[in-house]
């Protein structure tokens, strides 16, 4: 057997590792080598068909571009055919429109001609007309002047004349026929506004109370009055500053009186004495604890009281402001009369004459229940309470005709309306109801007397008397002094120096009465 060592073993495998990697090396060259050409050829083919493809798509849009130049041109064609015809059409309405013009023209021609016409036929007539008037002119004149001599009046004086005659005559005439109508509208009115009046007052009956205008608490006993006067008269004075009410301590029994302006201040201080009085403890700590608690009271009471009076009326959707000014009239009186009461009968009476003469019912309360509205209030504001009353429902937007009936219900201005006038006589007939108003027995004999004095004091009067309460003054003239014309100049005056002398609530009516009597006996 052949023996090989390792030395030749080792040279033999490094020769064949050798010729195994230059084999290796030589294949890859020839690999790639290859692989060139493919990718040459590849690419020269890329390129003939890149060449092919552009020159199909150059052939494809010039073949685009032509069809569309073709598209273009024949449009280009259409839209000039159209533009012809138009315009043909357009020469053709033309030609029309100058036809009929030009027949215009002609016809205004020969319209002109029959115009001057006519104008040269006009114009001989007027002058014919002109002629005419002048004859008959001249006519006329002559017959004037023929009747001038013939009456002895010229025309003047014959147009005085006839002018004075007629005119008498119809003077004459409408003072009888004057005298007629107001003599029968005021009978057909007095008596329907008496019927009217008996029934409201009968239909309408109310329980009248005279109130004092000042608060008295009574005491238990003498002593307490220095309770309430208290340390250097602390508490007296915590008591009038908290109410803003006048305290007088006298020498009267048992007894305080509360003076002040503002009526429900002065209920606010009453309630709050009284229970200081009933509690017993009495200083400026529980005094204001006392007055929070009545004036609470009070005004809780004031707003039932508003919506007592709204309920018992009848009359919704016042304002709450409205409602709580009405209940502070609860705290107010006029001549003994309480406010509030006076303002539901005047309602109540308003309801039922608007009832009577077919008027708005609700309109009318509505205002008698507002006519006095101001004097809740009258102490607080300047001006009469009619006007304050009236501004008043203004504020709180009112009807327009009940801010005119509040300020008309006492003549401050005429009344435009019905509700001013039935508001009027309602204040009036609550007023005038007996017992309804207090007033002192000197003063109601000074205005009696007042009356009579006035009337007196003209010339031509020869008595008179106050009768009705002072609501009426009766005056005898002396017949030889003053003319049944000079009777109603006489009422007129004697009204307004009563108006400007004197005050007195509703109104008052003058009577002149002027008799003459002859007498003769036969014998």
């Amino acid at each position: 057997m052949l023996h090989i060592d390792t030395t030749t073993l080792l040279i033999l495998l490094i020769i064949a590792t050798v010729l195994i990697f230059v084999a290796a090396v030589i294949s890859f060259r020839l690999g790639i080598a290859y692989r060139k050409r493919i990718a040459e050829a590849e690419i020269g083919g890329a390129e003939q068909q890149a060449k092919k493809i552009v020159t199909e798509a150059e052939k494809a849009a010039e073949s685009k571009k032509r069809e569309k130049m073709l598209e273009a041109k024949e449009e280009v064609i259409k839209q000039r055919a159209e533009l012809e015809k138009e315009l043909k059409e357009r020469r053709a309405d033309i030609q029309r429109q100058e036809r009929r013009v030009q027949q215009k023209e002609e016809s205004l021609d020969k319209k002109v001609d029959n115009l001057e016409k006519k104008e040269e036929l006009f114009v001989k007539k007027n002058k014919a007309v002109d002629d005419r008037l002048a004859d008959i002119t001249d006519t006329h004149k002559k017959q004037i002047e023929q009747l001038e001599k013939i009456s002895g009046f010229t025309a003047d004086e014959a147009k005085e004349y006839l002018l004075k005659k007629i005119e008498n005559e119809v003077r004459h005439e409408a003072a009888i026929m004057v005298k007629e109508i107001e003599e029968k509208a005021k009978n057909d009115a007095e008596r329907l506004s008496k019927e009217i009046i008996v029934t409201t007052i009968q239909r309408c009956a109310a329980d009248h109370s005279a109130e004092t205008t000042v608060s008295v608490v009574q005491l238990p006993n003498d002593e307490m009055k220095g309770r309430i006067i208290g340390r250097e008269g602390r508490n007296i004075r915590a008591l009038e500053t908290l109410t803003g009410i006048d305290l007088i301590i006298d020498d009267t029994p048992e007894a305080v009186i509360l003076s002040g302006f503002d009526p429900v201040k002065r209920e606010v201080a009453r309630l709050s004495l009284e229970k200081l009085i009933a509690d017993g403890r009495i200083h400026p700590a529980r005094i204001e604890e006392t007055y929070e608690r009545s004036r609470k009271e009070v005004e809780n009471t004031i707003k039932q009281e508003g919506e007592h009076a709204t309920f018992e009326t009848g009359v919704h959707g016042l304002h709450p402001e409205i409602v709580k000014l009405l209940g502070k009239l609860k705290y107010r009186t006029s001549y003994g009369q309480n406010v509030l009461n006076h303002s539901i009968e005047v309602s109540h009476l308003s309801g039922i004459m608007a009832g009577e003469l077919g008027c708005d019912i609700k309109l009318a309360k509505r205002a008698g229940l507002l006519h006095d509205i101001g004097k809740a209030i009258d102490h607080e504001f300047e001006g009469s309470h009619v006007t304050i009353g009236a501004d008043m429902a203004k504020k709180y937007k009112e009807n327009e005709q009940v801010v005119h009936a509040i300020l008309a219900h006492h003549g401050d201005v005429q009344p435009n309306s019905i509700v001013a006038c039935i508001v009027q006589a309602a204040d009036s007939i609550s007023a005038a109801r007996p017992g309804a108003r207090r007033e002192n027995i000197e003063t109601y004999i000074k205005r009696l007397e007042k009356l009579e004095e006035i009337a007196n004091s003209f010339t031509g009067v020869e008595k008179s008397f106050a009768i009705q309460a002072g609501r009426e003054v009766r005056i005898m003239v002396k017949p030889e002094s003053i003319t049944d014309e000079e009777t109603v100049l006489l009422a007129r005056d004697i009204v307004k120096k009563i108006e400007a002398e004197m005050e007195y609530p509703g109104q008052i009516k003058v009577n002149v009465i002027r008799e003459l009597r002859s007498i003769e006996y036969a014998k």
